[in-house]
């Protein structure tokens, strides 16, 4: 970075979510994700015979669910079926999971370039929530929208393009 540059680090509120093979063309507005965050748990083991040491010894990643937060998604769209047929479904038959992109956006750029990408696999949702339907709106506000996933990915633009 020159000395004549300004650093504009990235605006976290301006983002995009995307959702592959949903829908090629599938893309949801919110104004909120959380839930980007993983956490290495640990299980503490009393050394043999010896009662002053214990060791804490790593176990497997957890990951938390990706909650979205005032969305904006059509009644019929492929994602709105999707959570549909995935909640009320009742396990007749197989959950599909889904691979679901969240996208943060360069607030300069014509369009919303991305400059980080998370990428969060295996998802599918586990808990929504709306707001109340009006007949004169055919789209559906939701308030708040739960995935659970296996784990997740963060990648650049260049990654992302």
């Amino acid at each position: 970075m020159s000395d004549n540059s300004i650093y504009n680090p990235p605006v976290g509120f301006y983002f995009k979510l995307g959702f592959t093979r949903v829908s090629a063309q599938t893309d949801a507005t919110f104004q909120e994700a959380s839930g980007i965050s993983m956490e290495l748990e640990t299980r503490e083991v009393a050394e043999g015979g010896e009662n002053r040491f214990r060791y804490k010894l790593p176990e497997p990643g957890k990951y938390s669910n990706l909650v979205l937060k005032r969305g904006l998604v059509d009644k019929g769209s492929p994602l709105a079926i999707w959570c549909i047929d995935t909640l009320t479904g009742a396990l007749d038959k197989a959950i599909s999971p889904k691979t679901i992109t969240v996208s943060l956006l360069e607030a300069n750029s014509s369009g919303g370039k991305p400059s980080m990408v998370w990428e969060f696999v295996n998802a599918y949702p586990v808990k929504w929530s709306i707001s109340d339907l009006q007949l004169q709106n055919n789209m559906l506000v939701i308030e708040s929208l739960e995935f659970a996933y296996n784990y997740f990915q963060q990648s650049t633009t260049q990654a992302a393009q």
